[in-house]
């Protein structure tokens, strides 16, 4: 079959009914299918975790009324039991509570923690007759839209000695009784779609798991309609493949113990299986509890609520001075601030790629409150040098909170403390800025090159490599502020002037390989935009209007992102970098000096000859260090 052949069966020019529409000789998209399709959820282990376990059911439970499934399954072990009858009615009272805040009916399964007993006055049944009085039969069935499903009882002890245990083949068989329950529901399901099957123990792994499901799985392929079962027991979701016909799948938990340090890939995790049911097959689908988002609750206020957090994190507004030969001393406090209305947690830590930081303190959780805010003091030591291995601290922080949309993490929020070098030698041998694309580039704080509205001139030399797609070369442009940019080789100046973006376009690409002396210009006086490329004017636009301003760093070699990163870098060399507050260049040419000079209207100059350390040296005596 071709491309064509296929187009034509997905999309008929035959009317088809159910698609309105008044457009003629049109492709008619097919329509959904007319069936009787349903969803339903199941639930695995809650037992044999922390107490905090409920939490977890409660979560899916809020997730589950997010989905609104027809019915919800268990496998089992619904409460930690292995207890006498006080406590098992505490624990089943628990649970009951919290499964009846879903929106549909739910449907239990007995385990082995709901039916043990331990302590004195042990019945012969255990907890059979308490599980039969507020849970339900131990094995029984229901139809749903033309499916039936059927719960068994994989607990029913050694029939000679009553012993109850998972850990022996003998006690793990099926009774007659209940196989003989089995066969006649079976035989009156031959009209059923499909038949659905949950226990707790997967005993189909055999082992400890009993020595008789074959017998068991031959009344099921004989049924010829048997589609899936389901068991718990194991923690961990596994398929166990597609046997006769039927699928067997065992699933983890929803607030039930898991391995210590055992990843969710590995099939180690709280979640929520669904199973939607057609007449063909099913489809089935696992979702970690909290993995479900209520749209209706993502509203302005929530989305201002993750802003505001995200503008909260700590340690954007310390500061030290770094000395000539990298010496830092400083003391200091962060402001960890929750400006939501509900409580929230941070995590905060420092480090650096520089082993030879001393750095208190390293690590801090801090719960706050609605609106409080709390003082971290804190102490950075460096004995320097300042060598290629200095780098500067960052604050590394990560918060958590709870709304009515869900629970929250926000991670990797960075912020560097502002550093105030001092004594930092200019020049060096000759040297530029190599620039490797992506986000490879360098940055100059937006605070140290404060430029009044007005005209401005942006130039620098370049050699690039590599310019396809689009690339920044000198800008700090974010739906505001200024740049040069080299996109697909063509180089272009833009500053937002008046609420948009000006615009001059060079016709002729760079010489890749080559240096090439780029300058873009906005003379206010004469209302526009020139682009000069090694001297010569190679686009002029009428250009007017404020400047909106951001705070955002100026990049060089790149352009900046929203996050006040590097993005959509060259592949190149940088050199002899100038920002001016005047529109140095006029007329049609100039001759471009290799070495920029300084004046009274230099805002910045970078000779990029050298670093100090991860510093770049500004000759604008404006003490601007990149």
């Amino acid at each position: 079959m071709n491309i064509f052949m296929l187009a034509a069966l997905c999309f008929s020019p035959v009317p088809v009914p159910g698609i309105l529409t008044d457009r003629e000789g049109t492709l008619l998209p097919p329509t959904p299918l007319q069936d009787d399709a349903f969803l339903f959820a199941v639930y695995g282990d809650r037992t044999g975790g922390p107490a905090e376990g409920i939490d977890v059911l409660r979560q899916a439970v809020s997730d589950t009324s997010l989905i609104d499934p027809d019915l919800v399954m268990t496998v089992g072990d619904l409460i930690q039991g292995y207890n006498a009858r006080p406590a098992w009615l505490a624990q089943m009272n628990e649970f009951r509570t919290v499964m009846e805040g879903l929106p549909c009916p739910w449907y239990p399964v007995a385990g082995n923690h709901d039916i043990y007993w331990r302590g004195p006055g042990r019945p012969a049944e255990e907890h059979e007759a308490d599980y039969e009085a507020f849970f339900g039969p131990l094995w029984y069935a229901f139809d749903h839209k033309g499916c039936r499903f059927i719960v068994l009882y994989t607990d029913e002890g050694n029939p000679e000695t009553g012993e109850r245990t998972f850990s022996r083949p003998e006690c793990q068989r099926m009774s007659a009784e209940q196989k003989a329950w089995l066969a006649d529901t079976l035989a009156a399901s031959a009209d059923r779609r499909h038949i659905f099957v949950f226990c707790h123990h997967p005993r189909w792994r055999g082992d400890n798991y009993g020595d008789d499901w074959e017998d068991v799985h031959a009344m099921l392929a004989e049924a010829g309609n048997v589609t899936a079962v389901f068991g718990g027991h194991v923690h961990r979701l596994q398929h166990d493949g597609v046997h006769d016909g039927i699928e067997y799948l065992s699933l983890a938990t929803v607030g039930g113990g898991l391995p210590d340090g055992s990843p969710a890939a590995a099939g180690h995790l709280h979640h929520i299986n669904l199973v939607m049911v057609r007449d063909e097959g099913v489809a089935m689908a696992t979702i970690p509890v909290g993995g479900v988002i209520d749209p209706r609750a993502m509203t302005v206020d929530h989305h201002a609520a993750i802003e505001a957090l995200m503008s909260a994190a700590p340690g954007g507004g310390s500061e030290f001075e770094v000395t000539g030969d990298g010496r830092v001393e400083t003391r200091g406090a962060i402001q960890l601030v929750n400006p939501l209305p509900v409580a929230v947690e941070w995590t905060v830590e420092v480090d650096s790629t520089d082993p030879r930081w001393n750095l208190r303190p390293g690590h801090i959780h801090v719960p706050l409150g609605p609106g409080q805010q709390e003082e971290i003091p804190f102490e950075f030591s460096h004995e320097g040098p300042l060598d290629e291995a200095w780098a500067p601290p960052q604050w590394r922080s990560s918060v958590v909170f709870q709304d009515e949309a869900g629970s929250w993490e926000i991670p990797g929020l960075r912020r560097q403390p502002a550093m105030k070098p001092t004594g930092l030698r200019v020049g060096g041998e000759e040297g530029c800025l190599r620039v490797h694309g992506h986000a490879d580039a360098a940055t100059v704080d937006a605070r140290l090159i404060p430029l009044a509205d007005g005209p401005l001139t942006l130039e620098a030399w370049f050699k690039p490599d590599d310019l396809s797609g689009r690339r920044g070369l000198l800008a700090k442009t974010e739906g505001s502020e200024y740049g040069l940019f080299g996109s697909d080789g063509r180089p272009s100046f833009h500053v937002l002037l008046g609420g948009g973006y000006k615009e001059v376009y060079a016709e002729d690409p760079l010489e890749l390989g080559d240096w090439s002396h780029v300058a873009g210009v906005f003379d206010q006086a004469a209302e526009e935009l020139r682009l000069y490329v090694n001297g010569v004017r190679v686009g002029t636009t009428p250009a007017k209007g404020p400047r909106k301003v951001n705070e955002h760093p100026l990049v060089l070699g790149g352009d900046v992102g929203g996050g006040g990163h590097p993005v959509s870098s060259m592949d190149g060399c940088v050199d002899e970098v100038r920002l001016s507050s005047i529109a140095r260049y006029s007329g049609d040419r100039f001759q471009p000096s290799t070495r920029h000079e300084r004046d009274d209207n230099t805002v910045l100059l970078m000779h990029l000859d050298g670093a100090s350390g991860p510093f770049l040296t500004d000759d604008s005596g404006n003490a601007a260090w990149g």
